[in-house]
């Protein structure tokens, strides 16, 4: 029998369990939430708190580029003479599209921060905001930070938390490459995102330790 990933496994067991409660009310009508937009995300499961599958694309205009939305703000002692320019701290603030064009529709912004980390090999530390500003999660953010190995050709990377559809998220996402140019200085990255999020938490309710 093939194993299942533990998260996968969780996730599977959660989704089972919130839509078992919340029969009754999917029985009262379609839930808005659950239909697609433009490809851009698809629900797994229902109930209150839902996994979906975010797929986007990042304009990423590197250093060199007429319009770079990345810079270096900082280097290390070593990092001129290191293989792997460790110690290079950028920060960047992308254009988030639908579709690899870049003249396809805005989704919002990929803003933060990485660190070549790696004295032997390219990887990447990450700490990464995407800052959506379309559709259902229009002023939510989520936000992933973890180690990006560059040079595979795909790189799994963890998600932290978010803000607002995504407060307490979790999940991961899968981040490749999907052209790159170095004349211009000019990359697209696909990322696939799968996470918890719940569009029904808008407020957190407090409780006096009395009540507790």
């Amino acid at each position: 029998m093939a194993k299942v990933p533990t998260l996968g496994l969780v996730l599977i067991i959660m989704c089972l369990f919130e839509s078992t409660s919340n029969v009754y009310a999917r029985k009262q009508g379609p839930d808005p939430d659950a239909a697609e937009e433009d490809g851009f995300l698809c629900d797994i499961c229902g109930g209150k708190e839902k996994v979906v599958r975010l797929r986007f694309y990042v304009q990423d205009l590197r250093i060199g580029h007429a319009n770079a939305t990345v810079f270096e703000v900082a280097k290390a002692s070593i990092t001129a003479n290191s293989a792997t320019n460790f110690g290079s701290i950028h920060v960047l603030d992308d254009l988030i599209t639908a579709e690899p064009a870049f003249n396809s529709k805005a989704l919002g912004r990929c803003q933060g921060l990485t660190t070549n980390a790696d004295l032997s090999t390219f990887g990447i530390a990450m700490n990464l905001n995407f800052y959506f500003t379309a559709g259902r999660f229009n002023g939510s953010t989520l936000s992933i930070l973890g180690r990006n190995a560059v040079l595979d050709s795909q790189r799994e990377l963890p998600v932290a938390g978010g803000t607002g559809a995504f407060r307490f998220a979790r999940g991961y996402a899968i981040q490749t490459t999907h052209s790159m140019n170095f004349r211009t200085s000019y990359a697209v990255l696909e990322y696939n995102i799968y996470t918890t999020y719940n569009s029904k938490f808008t407020h957190v309710e407090t409780q006096s330790i009395a009540q507790i």
